[in-house]
């Protein structure tokens, strides 16, 4: 064998994928399950993800970059929801495909319109659909498969449940045959682009959501204000924004009690991301109309 093709052999491979779709069906989730580790947060409500994040997969010697975007918001209201699309536009750029993640149960409108903002890539799509395991049966896909088979370009079709895992394997091993001759762009023990601060904020807005569910709307967020390290332990002080003083008492809570259960929640799940003991601080400050200041957008990012 030449030197030229034995070089060609162990050349390094890797595949870069945007996953894009609506809101709520189940990207972040797609996400966790593909690099086998929880980095972006779900939760039921749409727009959890508000920025895009990196995650990175080995599969054998190929490296997979995936970027979870925020769900494409087709009628923005704020400064935060045009920062949101902005972020789809960027992910989009440069990868080697996308992946559309659709609701299996069905094909919604708005689905349709986020195909059509992927017409103009280099490489068709990948159709992710997701859920499957609120089928009563997969044949019931059979007919929507078709249809979307005849009408779309797309590269393939793969029907998982990112929740349970079932049939994304399939999807795994596609996506690194697919993957071009290029160097790794991270080093192998890496699995996000997005920094421990960054993360422990996005955990404790988790918390956040989840506990109050339909009562506070999208206007909170988790500014990291300390973390700080000190051997075996981190100090973490973070302040949770609202904009009005009814959704202040909402995140407080009578005597204080639904912030205490949001930092207990938000703290088991750091010491375990951190493999740490940590301690929590947290504070609820009122910020007027921060989703339309551009001073206060910046600090999503941080």
């Amino acid at each position: 064998m030449s030197d030229s093709a034995q070089t060609a052999d162990h050349a390094e491979r890797t595949g870069i994928y945007a996953i894009v779709g609506r809101p709520n069906v189940g990207k972040s989730t797609l996400l966790n399950r593909l690099i086998g580790q929880k980095i972006s947060i779900t939760s039921r409500k749409p727009q959890t993800t508000r920025l895009a994040i990196r995650g990175i997969a080995l599969q054998g010697a190929v490296q997979l970059v995936f970027t979870d975007t925020p769900g494409w918001e087709f009628a923005p209201k704020y400064r935060l929801h045009k920062l949101m699309n902005a972020q789809f536009d960027e992910a989009v750029q440069a990868v080697d495909s996308a992946l559309l993640v659709v609701d299996a149960a069905y094909w919604h409108p708005g689905d349709e319109a986020v195909a059509e903002r992927l017409t103009n890539l280099s490489a068709a799509p990948i159709l992710v659909l997701n859920k499957i395991d609120t089928l009563a049966s997969k044949e019931d896909l059979l007919p929507l498969i078709e249809r979307l088979r005849t009408t779309f370009n797309f590269q393939a079709i793969f029907p998982v449940c990112a929740k349970s895992g079932r049939s994304v394997d399939p999807l795994l091993k596609f996506l690194a045959d697919a993957a071009p001759t290029r160097p790794h762009l991270f080093d192998s023990a890496q699995i996000t682009d997005r920094s421990e601060r960054f993360l422990c904020g996005e955990i404790i807005r988790e918390k956040l959501m989840r506990q109050t569910g339909a009562e506070l709307p999208y206007s909170s967020h988790v500014v990291i204000e300390r973390f700080e390290e000190h051997g075996e332990t981190v100090a973490i002080d973070a302040t949770i924004w609202v904009e009005k003083p009814g959704q202040k008492a909402i995140v407080i809570g009578r005597q204080g009690a639904r912030l205490k259960e949001i930092g207990t929640a938000a703290r088991a799940d750091i010491e375990k991301m951190l493999g740490r003991r940590v301690f929590l601080t947290t504070w609820v400050k009122i910020r007027d109309k921060w989703t339309e200041d551009p001073a206060a957008l910046r600090t999503l990012d941080e």
